[in-house]
Parts: structure tokens; sequence; C-alpha cells
């Protein structure tokens, strides 16, 4: 049986705007399934699902797509974002702390 994860992905530390994280992504496991080739010593896995990614407009499509599939899953919900909102004419407010 196949492990997948099903996440929305956070912006990279290179974008300034949230671009390409509304999608949720459904990512196959292969953490059992790496070895070390002895040779070169290259990590290596036995199957191609590692190089699977598939994504989707919702989360609920996603979970419907794994069970459809007979695929194990695990949700990782997204962490609520904290904005703090600030005004540059703060910097010189006479209730500044300093």
């Amino acid at each position: 049986m196949t492990k997948a994860r099903i996440y929305q992905p956070t912006k990279t530390a290179m974008q300034s705007g949230r671009a390409r994280t509304q999608q949720w992504v459904l990512e196959y496991d292969t953490a059992d399934s790496r070895f070390v080739e002895p040779l070169m010593g290259w990590t290596g896995a036995a199957g191609t699902l590692g190089q699977l990614t598939l994504k989707f407009d919702s989360k609920e499509e996603a979970v419907a797509y794994a069970d459809k599939k007979g695929i194990t899953y695990e949700i990782e919900e997204p962490q609520a974002r904290k904005l703090n909102r600030r005004a540059y004419a703060d910097n010189f407010s006479y209730t500044r702390i300093r």
C-alpha cells in the first residue's frame, strides 16, 4: 500500500507574493524504499513514485483521488498566517516604545 501526504505548499524564500500556494499537493512518501548505491554512494529509490507530484484545486479533490486509488494519506493543514500591520508613521509616534 502506498502512502502519501496532502498539503498546501508554502511560499519559497525567493517569493514575495503567495503565487502557487493556493493549490493542494499530493506527494508520495518514498522514505522506506531508499537505498545507498554501494559503488558511488548515491541515494536511490526502487520506484518512481517519489518523482510524482499531483496538484489539486481543493483539499477535497485530493482526498477523493486518494480514496478512489486506495492510497493511504496524511493531511497536513496549513498554519494560519499572522499579519503584523504597521505604518511608517509609527516610527515617529510619541507612544513608541524605545
